[in-house]
């Protein structure tokens, strides 16, 4: 009898928590349009940046020297969107995965790789390199459990069956990057699924929001002799110089002709991701374009007066441990010989 009473028990409690209300989403947050979410899961994290940098992993492998680092990462620019969802109690993870991985290969998704076992070491080298829910806005509310125990959301992602895929989605020169990561939501116990979708869209940058000033320019030169050119705008691993680039090239130019003796280094830098040679190479083809731009028409530099060189990674501004300082080691300076 008083086993028959337990089960009883067991079973009310199981439809008093299945019949509590869905906790309210992030307020003001939806569903990207082009990936919708699992039925009935429940929006609890959001970031959405309208033009920002982002990264997702080139590959599964790691660096020989840091088995939690990245081996290569795909640098992006664009609107990014960052989702974290809990779905329904009683769906598994293998259940969630199976049906985002399915919706998005129906839309004609191509893969870049995915991991479905053993991925804990691609779970710790992507929240320790890549901070994937910093900056997040959470929903009110945590995570439960059947025992009534409860954990944050900020905890949600786990490496416990964590999942991992990353690819692009849409025609062919719009293509926006995806990645998908699903895991049990905090840990075991609370029988909770969590996805995190990134979604990065090619988007041109707002220009025109920044006047150079070549009086600016200059005092940079007289103060520290050396000075970082913001204005110049290179795509993700390209060495050509983008249209908007024309204000700073108009400063530098000014700066120039004003200033008859001014000899300068036009140095380029990296971050550290990818190979030092390759990122040599990189820095010191961005710096010769600046140099090519300012000697051609309409600037008509005299060649003499400015110097190349390519530095890489060996002068960093910033930590490279995240995407925000990373940014800023990708730089192209003017440097006073």
């Amino acid at each position: 009898m008083r086993a028959l009473h337990t089960t009883f028990a067991a079973l009310a409690l199981l439809a008093a928590l299945g019949a509590q209300a869905q906790p309210a989403d992030v307020p003001g947050a939806a569903d990207h349009p082009m990936i919708r979410r699992f039925a009935g899961s429940w929006l609890a994290g959001q970031r959405v940046s309208d033009w920002d940098a982002a990264a997702v992993p080139a590959t599964p492998e790691f660096q020989k020297a840091d088995k939690y680092k990245f081996k290569d990462l795909v640098e992006l620019e664009g609107k990014v969107t960052r989702l974290v969802y809990i779905a329904p109690r009683g769906k598994s993870a293998l259940e969630v995965w199976r049906n985002y991985e399915q919706a998005l290969n129906q839309a004609g998704f191509k893969k870049r790789f995915s991991c479905e076992r053993d991925c804990s070491d691609l779970y710790f080298a992507w929240t320790r390199q890549l901070d994937p829910t910093k900056g997040f806005t959470w929903a009110k509310g945590d995570i439960d459990t059947p025992s009534g125990s409860r954990y944050s959301l900020t905890s949600a992602l786990t490496f416990d069956q964590g999942r991992m895929l990353v690819g692009t989605l849409g025609k062919p020169g719009q293509e926006a990057t995806v990645l998908l990561y699903s895991s049990l939501a905090a840990n075991a116990t609370t029988g909770l699924v969590a996805t995190y979708l990134q979604i990065v869209e090619p988007k041109a940058m707002a220009t025109g929001q920044v006047t150079v000033d070549p009086a600016a320019l200059q005092a940079g030169l007289a103060a520290e002799g050396r000075v970082t050119l913001t204005g110049l705008f290179f795509d993700t691993g390209k060495t050509e110089l983008k249209p908007e680039s024309k204000a700073q090239l108009d400063a530098m130019a000014e700066l120039l002709k004003a200033q008859p003796a001014l000899k300068a280094w036009v140095v380029g830098h990296t971050d550290n991701v990818g190979s030092f040679d390759a990122n040599e190479k990189l820095s010191l083809a961005r710096a010769q374009a600046v140099v090519a731009a300012l000697t051609a028409a309409p600037y008509k530099v005299d060649a003499k007066r400015l110097a190349p060189r390519g530095l890489a990674s060996l002068a960093p501004v910033a930590g490279n441990a995240d995407e925000a300082g990373r940014a800023r080691n990708r730089r192209v300076e003017l440097v006073a010989q």
